[in-house]
């Protein structure tokens, strides 16, 4: 029968071997204590390691969704706030066009409101320049550029008439002239050119337009607004009425901004929600042209109570686009609330898997450490036993 003989070394080696064993699992444990993490190195757990990456990264992302919602709750405050600054002011030019439809009321008492619907017109050119975090709200993307250049606005007849006496006859595209003619609640574009006089058309009613005649020297002969509808009779007829300069205002194409690009900010994966208003919808044109053209109509002596009156559909039109822009806003704003609150519980169940898998359970991490320094103890103890003395014990 085999025997294999134990010597010396070998015990000396096995028992180094289980030594350094040991060492590595209180060093192992004494990491898990001081980081309070299961594993420091990938190769101890490429598992733990690898789902860490994914949730740590779903942490990450849902960190910057809630930067995001900041950015979103910044953009569509400000905008909310200035469109409920914006209403107040229309009522208010409301209130002083009833009362200046009155015909008890002084050309002196109407200039007066004239100038208070003045300083509104400007409060409200400065709303729609608005600007949050350095940005300028009101000119989708371009945030960088005004919206609004008053100095472009109200500019007059003689401002385009050199532009359309150099123009070919013939027909135009809406936006390829310079200027834009206001009228009622109306932008007009330029149409056709037929000699010195030119058509200029509503862009949301075929049906209506104003015609410019100019003499050789540029100068104004002639402003007519011509209206074809269908009567009640099913008949087509068309409506025709002079009018004076006050009553249409002149606009530089780049007097508004017409930027119609959207602001998205992404809130989920995938998921972008647009924060920012359709300035058109509110600072357009015609909004400032109502504006204007009330101020002159005030202004002007000769102005009836009844031509002021026309004035208050104007303005009620301007307010009820302005509240449908708010109401859009306001149900955006709802559906970030929801986007917000399903995050904020993401956030939660990120953070909680990413500690089940990571985490080290410190009680269990401690109880085990203790248990081990008692083995590694008794191993020194029984270590320090079994070992002979050697050679070199006998000659000290």
């Amino acid at each position: 029968m085999f025997r294999m003989r134990v010597t010396q070394s070998m015990l000396t080696n096995s028992s180094l071997r289980n030594l350094s064993q040991s060492y590595q699992g209180l060093h192992r444990l004494q990491d898990q204590l001081a980081t309070g993490k299961k594993i420091s190195r990938a190769s101890q757990d490429p598992v733990v390691a690898m789902n860490g990456m994914r949730y740590r990264t779903q942490v990450t992302e849902m960190a910057q969704f809630n930067r995001n919602l900041s950015e979103v709750y910044n953009w569509m405050d400000s905008g909310d706030s200035a469109l409920d600054n914006v209403t107040s002011a229309l009522h208010r030019i409301r209130e002083l066009t009833v009362q200046a439809s009155n015909d008890t009321y002084e050309a002196s008492q109407r200039g007066n409101m004239a100038k208070e619907i003045r300083q509104l017109r400007e409060h409200l050119e400065s709303l729609g320049n608005m600007q949050a975090n350095n940005k300028y709200i009101f000119n989708g993307t371009n945030t960088t550029n005004a919206p609004l250049d008053p100095s472009l606005m109200d500019v007059g007849i003689e401002a385009m008439s050199g532009g359309l006496m150099a123009l070919p006859d013939g027909e135009f595209e809406a936006g390829e002239f310079t200027h834009v003619i206001t009228h009622s609640s109306g932008r007009y574009e330029l149409a056709e050119k037929n000699g010195n006089e030119f058509l200029f058309r509503d862009v949301t009613n075929g049906g209506k337009s104003i015609t410019l005649t100019l003499n050789e020297n540029g100068e104004q002969e002639s402003l007519v607004h011509s209206h074809t509808r269908v009567n009640g009779a099913g008949e087509t007829v068309t409506e025709t009425k002079d009018l004076r300069e006050s009553q249409v205002v002149v606009f530089h194409r780049n007097a508004v901004s017409t930027n119609t690009q959207n602001v998205e900010i992404e809130l989920l994966k995938g998921v972008t929600v647009p924060v920012n208003i359709q300035p058109g919808n509110v600072f357009s044109m015609d909004f400032f042209g109502d504006l204007i053209q009330l101020e002159k109509a005030l202004e002007d002596p000769s102005t009836r109570a009844s031509d002021l009156t026309a004035f208050i559909g104007n303005i009620d039109q301007q307010v009820e686009k302005v509240v449908n822009e708010r109401a859009e806003l306001g149900a955006r704003y709802n559906r970030v609330e929801m986007i917000d609150f399903r995050i904020q519980e993401q956030e939660v169940i990120a953070r909680r898997i990413l500690s089940d898998n990571e985490d080290a359970d410190i009680a269990k991490v401690i109880s085990d450490l203790l248990a081990s320094e008692n083995v590694h103890r008794a191993a020194l103890s029984s270590m320090a036993r079994i070992m002979q003395p050697t050679l070199m014990d006998f000659l000290r």
